[in-house]
Parts: structure tokens; C-alpha cells; sequence
């Protein structure tokens, strides 16, 4: 991996300086994309998703992104691509949003007029996207433009990939990542779709749980049989798929699979001392 350019806080205060005195400007970008309805679910408007990654790809422009394109999987809502390449023999990061989002929902239940019309109350912005995950692409771009407005240029080379379709199952995520690996090379990935552990404290998730993605298929007879006759002396496969279930954790919540914990890597002492220092009760 590549060495990072040294920054000292002085050059991460003037871009921080940059980002406080334009604040005003990001938060209205932020109110532009919420206001384009891209649910990315069946049955919706698949031209206003469109509209978002091309909206996306208009801000990449505008904060000094180059080779910003729109790109294409069949069956797929688009992806919104951007680089900056140009401190050669720095690391490269790749930031990762997504600009979809989940659908309003009941409209009665809303306090606010319209889902997708921002709405600033006690220092926060309401609306659907406004947090998950438009506010990730601003995150990304404001950072981005505080860097090259304060010192024209960043410490490291950035690619930016904004995502179309995550809230509905990123069904061509796999395909979308083998057939632009090339184009997707990086020595890190940040992404802005995780959570802060309350509010108004900033956080940054360095690890989530591993998920496994199984199928289990249980049969007990050749053929079915009346459940009143036979209901009770015929095993059941659904009670047999229950047990197993029941099996995989012990009443304490911990995983019930031997071994599993002495995989796990140990936490060191600064990830130790960062939990604790968490304002829990």
C-alpha cells in the first residue's frame, strides 16, 4: 500500500474552516437531492432514480470530480462514478454512498407535509434520504470540496461510487463489482451508510458483524398426508426446522456453534479504551 501524504492539523483545520463557512451551501445541495423521490422498489418511478444519479453525478462535477459518469447494469438502477486522481504515489480511497432510497411509507403518519419536501426543525433535517444516505453523498463531497478549496488539492487519490439500487437488495452489486474492478481499485473503502452511536456524536463504525446467507431445506414424508390423521406420529419438518433454529444461540444470546469465539480477534487496547469512553449507561 502506498505511503499517505503526512497532514498536520493545521492543514485539517483550514479544510474544516472551509466546510463550517459553507455549511449553508452543502446543506442546500443535501435539500436538492432529498427532493427527488428515488425509491428504488418495484412498482415506483424508476426516472426519478435515474434523476438522483444524474443529479449525483451534476454535484460530482461541481466539486471537482472528473470522469463522472453514469453507470449502467441491465435490469439495474444506475450507479454514480467520480474520481480525483492526481496525487500519484498516495493511497487511494474509495467512498462509497448510495443515492435510493426506502419508500415514504404512510403519508398520515408524517408530521411534515410532504416526505420529500426537507424540513429543518431544532437543528436537524427531516425527510426521506435526508439521513440515509443522502446526507453519506454530501459527507463525501463536502469533505472532498473542503480539501480542494483550502489546499487545491487532497493527501490522497479519491474514487467516489454512489449506488442506485441498496435499498432494494443491490441485486447487481456482484456483477456491478466484477465487471468495473479495474475502475474500482483502492487501497481502503469509507463508507457513509452506517449509523452514529447517538446523536449529535459523530462516529466512525470500523467493524460490523459477518453475515451468512444459507438455505435449508428439511422433508420428512414421500407425500403429504392429512394433517388431522396424522398430525401427531409423522415428524414435522417445520417444528424440525424451529429446533435447529432454537440450537444456533443459548439463552444468553451468544452464538451456540462450538469454537465460534476462539475465531474472534481480540479487541486491542485504544478499541477498548474508544468503547468504554462511549457515553452508555
Amino acid at each position: 500500500m502506498p505511503t499517505p501524504a503526512p497532514v498536520d492539523d493545521s492543514a485539517i483545520a483550514k479544510a474544516l474552516a472551509h466546510h463550517q463557512a459553507h455549511a449553508a451551501e452543502y446543506l442546500e445541495e443535501l435539500k436538492t437531492l432529498v427532493r427527488i423521490p428515488s425509491v428504488s422498489f418495484e412498482g415506483f418511478d424508476k426516472a426519478q432514480v435515474r434523476k438522483s444519479g444524474e443529479a449525483t453525478c451534476a454535484l460530482m462535477r461541481k466539486k471537482g470530480l472528473t470522469n463522472v459518469q453514469l453507470l449502467e447494469m441491465p435490469n439495474a438502477h444506475p450507479y454514480a462514478y467520480g474520481e480525483w486522481l492526481q496525487a500519484p504515489g498516495r493511497p487511494t480511497l474509495l467512498l462509497y454512498a448510495h443515492h435510493d432510497v426506502q419508500p415514504a411509507g404512510e403519508a398520515e403518519k408524517w408530521k411534515t407535509p410532504d416526505p420529500f419536501e426537507p424540513v429543518e426543525k431544532d437543528g436537524r433535517l427531516f425527510a426521506r434520504g435526508a439521513a440515509d444516505d443522502k446526507a453519506g453523498i454530501l459527507v463525501h463531497i463536502g469533505a472532498i470540496d473542503s480539501w480542494l478549496q483550502a489546499h487545491g488539492s487532497m493527501p490522497v487519490n479519491v474514487k467516489m461510487i454512489v449506488e442506485g439500487e441498496e435499498e432494494a437488495g443491490s441485486a447487481s452489486l456482484p456483477d456491478f463489482l466484477r465487471k468495473h474492478r479495474k475502475l474500482l481499485q483502492a487501497d481502503a473503502i469509507v463508507l457513509t451508510d452506517t449509523s452514529n452511536f447517538d446523536t449529535g456524536l459523530p462516529s466512525i463504525t470500523v467493524a460490523l458483524r459477518g453475515l451468512v446467507t444459507v438455505q435449508v431445506e428439511a422433508k420428512a414424508l414421500r407425500q403429504p398426508v392429512h394433517s388431522g390423521m396424522w398430525g401427531g406420529p409423522v415428524p414435522d419438518p417445520t417444528m424440525a426446522l424451529a429446533k435447529i433454529l432454537a440450537r444456533l444461540s443459548n439463552d444468553d444470546g451468544s452464538i451456540a456453534i462450538p469454537g465460534i469465539y476462539e475465531r474472534v480477534k481480540a479487541l486491542t487496547k485504544d478499541e477498548q479504551k474508544s468503547i468504554a469512553a462511549l457515553p452508555t449507561n
